[in-house]
């Protein structure tokens, strides 16, 4: 079974399919994306299928530098983003919760930075994420 939701190829998600998917979590979904296009302008949205591991989700890209991914899963959905070491430092001094700071110091470091997920459910998880793209755009 693929991350998202959506792991059929062939069929890119409509605004339908993810409302349906999303439930409840659908307005923090938009929520999240108002929040980062108007904070860091210019910001472009694309979806994209990676493979039938992933299946499909959303880049969310400032200019050309990929800020993060959105995931779409049945009820919630998945914001990933990279974070380079002087950012993870940051985020020690920061005011996110603990919870927050745990995932980051489990996660794994790759090649592009310390790969952070987290699941998106309500507002405040969305108000973390705001706050680490924050940091991710500072360094």
């Amino acid at each position: 079974m693929a991350l998202s939701i959506f792991d059929d190829r062939s069929t890119p998600p409509s605004e339908a399919m993810l409302r349906a998917a999303l439930g409840n979590s659908f307005v923090h979904w938009n929520q999240l994306k108002q929040v980062l296009a108007a904070n860091y302008p210019p910001v472009s949205f694309e979806w994209g299928f990676t493979s039938k591991s992933t299946g499909w989700g959303m880049r969310i890209k400032h200019n050309e530098r990929v800020l993060l991914y959105m995931t779409p899963c049945e009820g919630y959905f998945l914001a990933s983003l990279a974070l380079g070491d002087k950012a993870v430092k940051a985020t020690q001094e920061s005011n996110l919760p603990r919870k927050v700071l745990k995932i980051i110091a489990g996660s794994k470091r790759y090649a592009e930075g310390t790969g952070i997920r987290l699941e998106i459910r309500n507002a405040g998880d969305v108000q973390n994420v705001e706050k680490l793209a924050a940091i991710k755009l500072s360094y």
